[in-house]
């Protein structure tokens, strides 16, 4: 019979080996479950940790799209960005500006963790079968496919944290004559849930799931196929070999999703106004005759009754501060992801 340490002594020489051949596996690129693991976490954390970074940077400008999104158009007070932002700081102080960040990084944070790592188990997936459908396999994904793996990877992501984004929403326009005085995100979910019931926290999911669908599908392919039309081209010479410059990838970052939150934003406005109807005395929250709070029966009704009370324009109220904010925050998270991920490790990165 073996002793305790001599058991003791094999179990540790057997962990060693058992490292060093899962070291010598990862660096020959077979990836045992543990080191797949590891990868995946840290891949989830790289994406979180550039989501709050980036929104947190541009936090001002989110808050101001949304006032202005549910602007009373019969009290005006949000004219333009710059004034909005003058106007923020002078009636409520440097905290103001950020007035529900909280509960928006703890939204996008996952959001953008889920996001990134959907988007490449879907790209990996429809590129497995877009492979054995056509019998090459060396075939890449089309813009199609991208779309496609985008759509699926937006519309888990939001649904996930869905909740989280309507009391950031209520944190956001809150104001001491508000019906309910939310003192932090948990509270907001816990009174929503028990003032209005489950069913409120996903109100206007419907018209979110439609816009997420353009948005984050666009974003990914347009990203995407950006980056391979300039490594194959070459133009102005952008690319060296099959790599892009940071600056190059930022710029195809920023051109995506300028045209997908153009394209989306419509839904975006009307999903905001659902989550706020109903709830008199928020700061600047819609209403058709300047008194009562506009109640819509769904989403359709939402478009109809902004568009018959403001016009078309009120679908892009906000669009300003939204699009000066893209492009800031698309750099701090493509930035923030690289050096994140290369301080982990990550062994899977977007677009490999």
């Amino acid at each position: 019979m073996a002793s305790e340490d001599e058991k003791t002594s094999e179990s540790a020489v057997s962990t060693i080996v058992n490292l060093a051949e899962e070291a010598k596996l990862a660096r020959e690129g077979v990836k045992t479950p543990s080191y797949a693991f590891l990868s995946i976490c840290k891949s989830l954390a790289a994406g979180g940790v550039a989501g709050g970074v980036s929104r947190t940077a541009v936090a001002p400008l989110e808050r101001l799209k949304i006032l202005l999104q549910v602007q009373n158009p019969h009290n005006i007070k949000y004219t333009g960005t710059i004034q909005g932002l003058k106007y923020i700081w002078r009636t409520e102080g440097f905290r103001g500006l950020f007035k529900g960040n909280g509960a928006n990084c703890a939204r996008i944070i996952p959001n953008s963790a889920v996001k990134f790592f959907t988007y490449e188990q879907a790209s990996k997936g429809l590129l497995y079968l877009y492979q054995q459908q056509t019998g090459n396999e060396d075939a890449r994904l089309t813009p199609v496919l991208r779309l496609g793996a985008g759509a699926c990877a937006g519309i888990i992501a939001m649904s996930a944290t869905y909740p989280m984004d309507l009391v950031r929403g209520r944190l956001t326009v809150q104001t001491e004559n508000s019906p309910y005085q939310y003192r932090g995100m948990f509270h907001a979910l816990s009174t929503v849930l028990r003032e209005e019931g489950p069913r409120a926290l996903y109100k206007g999911w419907v018209p979110s799931v439609i816009g997420v669908i353009p948005y984050v599908g666009l974003n990914f392919a347009i990203y995407e196929s950006l980056k391979d039309w300039l490594v194959k081209s070459k133009p102005f010479g952008l690319a060296e070999d099959s790599e892009l410059g940071l600056i190059t990838r930022l710029a195809c970052g920023a051109v995506a999703g300028t045209v997908g939150q153009t394209i989306a934003y419509p839904s975006d406005v009307i999903r905001r106004r659902m989550q706020m109807a109903g709830w008199s005395n928020a700061a600047s929250v819609v209403t058709g005759d300047g008194k009562a709070p506009l109640e819509y029966s769904g989403m359709i009704d939402a478009f109809r009754k902004t568009v018959r009370y403001e016009g078309f324009g009120a679908l892009y109220k906000g669009l300003v501060p939204n699009s000066v904010k893209v492009v800031p925050s698309l750099a701090i998270a493509f930035v923030t992801y690289e050096v994140v991920r290369d301080l982990l490790g990550v062994g899977i990165k977007v677009s490999d």
